[in-house]
């Protein structure tokens, strides 16, 4: 594989932006606008994939191939059920509720698109203690913005930090993109990697 080959991040979040310049790699954005509702009868861990390919099938039908195209979803999930993005205020706050004082599971689904047309997935998992809060303090933290595009309605890079009393496995899977399961997905890819980065 070439070393100038081209790495395509199908999201439109800034975090998976982030985190993916965080390892210094070039990559272009290539937005991608889909449902993301859970297919019906999947368990969670198959569904975040699912949509994940959803991505990445969006980004392939508009755009030329020839690119490493990755695609993410990422979820949280108490019970088997998926939450989702709070679509307002109201949802976000009852979001919120159900989650506070509890543990639950963050999920990520990534799919690797090769330029032969070749396809990878990987799947992360981490959980999250979520501290007890007050009714007041869950309509304080909705009023500021921050809980919505964000799976569970809380950031756990931003504000809704105060909130988390533990995170057990990779903390940049809660934020949106697992690194060290990009990098494994990358590399069973034969995406030309610096050698400190090769996993």
């Amino acid at each position: 594989m070439t070393t100038n080959a081209k790495l395509v991040l199908a999201s439109a979040s800034p975090r998976r932006r982030a985190l993916l310049s965080q390892l210094g790699l070039t990559f272009d954005v290539g937005a991608t606008n889909v449902d993301e509702t859970a297919p019906p009868g999947k368990r969670p861990e198959n569904a975040v994939l699912a949509i994940a390919e959803r991505k990445l099938d969006a980004y392939l039908r508009t755009s030329p191939s020839g690119s490493f195209v990755l695609a993410v979803d990422t979820d949280v999930v108490i019970e088997a059920r998926l939450f989702g993005k709070p679509s307002d205020a109201p949802a976000a706050k009852r979001m919120l509720a159900e989650l506070a004082g509890r543990t639950h599971r963050v999920l990520s689904g990534l799919v690797l698109a090769t330029p032969t047309g070749e396809r990878f997935s990987v799947y992360e998992e981490s959980r999250v203690t979520l501290s007890k809060l007050t009714a007041t303090q869950i309509d304080s933290y909705v009023a500021t913005g921050e809980p919505f595009d964000k799976a569970g309605g809380y950031a756990v890079q931003g504000q809704g930090a105060a909130f988390i009393e533990k995170v057990e496995g990779d903390y940049t899977n809660v934020v949106g993109l697992p690194l060290r399961s990009t990098l494994r997905l990358l590399s069973k890819g034969s995406f030309p990697l610096p050698p400190h980065l090769r996993i």
